[in-house]
């Protein structure tokens, strides 16, 4: 059995002692603690050592925990403020009633009737209050605390090297300590003195160190990808602030300002206001009566102070209609792939964050099959070659289509909204031609292509996964067709 010098040294130091830990054997080797447990895996690999792993774990008071710990747990010290009844509306007086009475109603120490809290008699002292008197055990009272944020948990690795009867047995037979060579010079070779030379041995049959090169991240080549298909296609990149006003983000757009998506509940609104720009008049008239247009308008009364709010952007397309205000003379074809934010419980498919593609064509003569064919040239080259319509709904195009795409073993797939910008829309700003719009979520193609189920690994920091994911072009993947 052949081992390498470091592997003999630690034996020989390991072998007089029996076990020792890392601390001493490394001071002895003059050496790293790491070192010692790397070379003393070497060792029990092969039978000759063994390295054990204990893991401690100490359990702490937060500087909230120890104040409970003094005066009993919020639930405890609402239970002792009253005798055997108290109206609710009393109850919720006391400074612990927000985080206490949830708490006794679900120990059961407590019923409400009519609004009365009543005590019930089943107060006893449970394990959360036991562990919270002393945590030198573990188990469902420690492991409760934790989950309130009363204790934190920190854990202590320690190792413990011995050396195996076969170990013993391989160093009492002697070891050869002496510095092996890696290299031979010119002059070792020539004189012939390599022969006395204790040389370091290879197994050729043993893999080199697999060496990972950097890369981009898979999510941000195909943002990449796709930002040069565009550029190919002769569109030119917008960008654009996070934050923006409501007037931008909904009432440019032609979006009610009382439409459900501009709630609390679906919008990041910031306390801060931004006044709505010069010409607003015109986008209020639409929303009142509909301007100068043959449209109606939304009716009732427009707040100037509701599209003052700020909010973080909800989408990309409140970025394409300043451009557009800014450019009334066409042609103007623009793109942007950036970032937005909407209230988004968090799960394998949604997130409050995410990257939206947005495109406009405006030019004189533009119809809607342009709009399909810009839609089906991009597709394509992004490797989706079946791509079908369907009519759609947006309150800022008219008409409307919802793109799909065929992917084998899931069929037709949603991939956004496209149409075209409705006068309620254009008209206030002065643009006299069609504009072409569309929009898409970019992580939703970043999931077919890459055969993800959860869109939460594209933002995840897995190096693994990041070194084992293939660097591909988009275009030569084949995500559709073969049906």
């Amino acid at each position: 059995m052949e081992l390498t010098l470091n592997e003999k040294k630690l034996l020989a130091v390991l072998a007089p002692l029996k076990s020792a830990g890392p601390a001493l054997l490394a001071e002895k080797l003059g050496t790293k603690e790491e070192s010692v447990i790397q070379w003393g895996h070497l060792l029990e690999d092969r039978g000759l050592a063994t390295v054990e792993r204990v893991v401690t774990t100490r359990h702490h008071l937060t500087p909230e925990g120890t104040g409970y710990a003094g005066q009993g747990l919020p639930e405890r010290q609402l239970l002792n403020s009253f005798t055997e009844s108290v109206p609710m509306a009393e109850l919720n007086r006391h400074p612990l009633a927000k985080i206490a009475i949830g708490q006794m109603r679900k120990k059961g120490w407590v019923a409400i009737r009519d609004g009365i809290v009543i005590k019930t008699g089943n107060d006893e002292p449970g394990p959360d209050e036991r562990a919270l008197q002393d945590l030198s055990g573990s188990g469902e009272g420690v492991e409760e605390l934790r989950k309130r944020g009363l204790v934190t948990c920190d854990e202590t690795v320690t190792y413990s090297l011995a050396v195996t009867s076969a170990g013993e047995e391989m160093a009492s037979r002697g070891l050869d300590l002496r510095e092996e060579a890696g290299t031979l010079t010119r002059d070792q070779i020539l004189s012939g003195e390599w022969k006395s030379i204790p040389l370091r041995r290879y197994d050729v049959k043993k893999l080199p160190k697999k060496i990972v090169p950097g890369k981009v991240h898979p999510y941000q080549r195909l943002i990449d990808e796709m930002r040069q298909i565009l550029l190919e296609m002769g569109f030119t990149e917008i960008y654009g602030g996070l934050v923006q006003s409501a007037f931008w983000n909904f009432d440019a757009l032609f979006q009610p300002q009382d439409h459900p998506a501009r709630e609390m509940q679906d919008t990041f609104y910031l306390g801060e206001k931004i006044a709505v720009p010069q010409g607003f008049e015109k986008v209020r008239d639409m929303h009142e009566h509909g301007g100068t247009t043959t449209s109606t308008g939304w009716g009732g009364r427009w707040s100037r102070e509701k599209a003052e709010q700020c909010v973080l952007r909800t989408h990309t397309t409140c970025l394409s209609i300043q451009h557009l205000a800014a450019n009334k003379t066409p042609p103007v074809k623009a793109f942007c792939i950036n970032r937005v934010y909407r209230r988004e419980a968090i799960d394998p498919t949604h997130l409050p964050e995410f990257e939206q593609l947005e495109g406009i064509v405006m030019d004189e003569g533009v119809t809607f099959r342009h709009l399909l064919g810009f839609l089906k040239e991009f597709y394509k080259r992004m490797g989706f070659e079946e791509v079908r319509f369907r009519p759609g709904y947006f309150p800022y195009t008219e008409p409307s289509v919802e793109p799909e795409v065929y992917v084998e073993g899931l069929g037709w797939v949603e991939m956004g909204g496209a149409g075209i910008f409705r006068q309620e829309v254009t008209a206030p700003w002065g643009i006299e031609y069609p504009v072409l719009a569309w929009g898409l979520g970019v992580s939703r193609i970043a999931m077919l292509q890459m055969g993800l189920k959860d869109l939460r690994m594209l933002y995840r920091s897995d190096i693994e996964w990041i070194r084992e994911t293939p660097a591909w072009r988009p275009g030569e993947l084949s995500c559709g067709g073969g049906r």
